[in-house]
């Protein structure tokens, strides 16, 4: 029996991932009048990272420097409010129609239009908005307005 060790294995699934995404990219850029729903598979592949992300953010967030007890209680709470965000934050996509660009700005690492329209979207309908009604704010200010920790 061959035994795997756990780095090779998660090397392997991120393998697999980056290449399944980039097969699935060149497809939609190949059709012709591709629509969003046709990158749902994608999107769906990147929510747990996306999750993972969220989550750790929010301990980093609430924890501020301290990485001790503080942190480890707040693990399981930041989870629980990832995962309603993460899928928010897929549906938005989906629905905007952009997602090509959202899934580009996230392997590249940048912020762009098309993303902040996204998160600005999921923001309105956490918080029981109409979808559009955040559009015209800078995501900054409405950053910097809700922050838990102000500069």
């Amino acid at each position: 029996m061959v035994h795997w060790s756990a780095r090779p294995l998660q090397a392997l699934t991120t393998l697999l991932q980056t290449v399944l995404i980039q097969v699935v990219l060149i497809q939609v850029v190949l059709i012709r009048g591709a629509q969003a729903s046709l990158l749902r598979p994608v999107l769906d592949l990147l929510r747990p990272q996306l999750e993972w992300r969220l989550s750790e953010a929010c301990v980093r967030q609430l924890a501020g420097g301290n990485d001790g007890e503080l942190a480890a209680r707040l693990q399981a709470p930041c989870q629980t409010i990832a995962a309603p965000i993460s899928r928010c934050l897929i549906e938005e996509t989906d629905r905007s129609g952009r997602s090509l660009s959202v899934i580009s700005d996230l392997l590249a690492g940048r912020f762009g239009d098309d993303s902040e329209r996204v998160v600005k979207r999921c923001l309105a309908r956490q918080l029981g908005l109409e979808a559009g009604s955040l559009d015209q704010l800078p995501l900054r200010e409405l950053l910097l307005r809700y922050s838990a920790v102000r500069p």
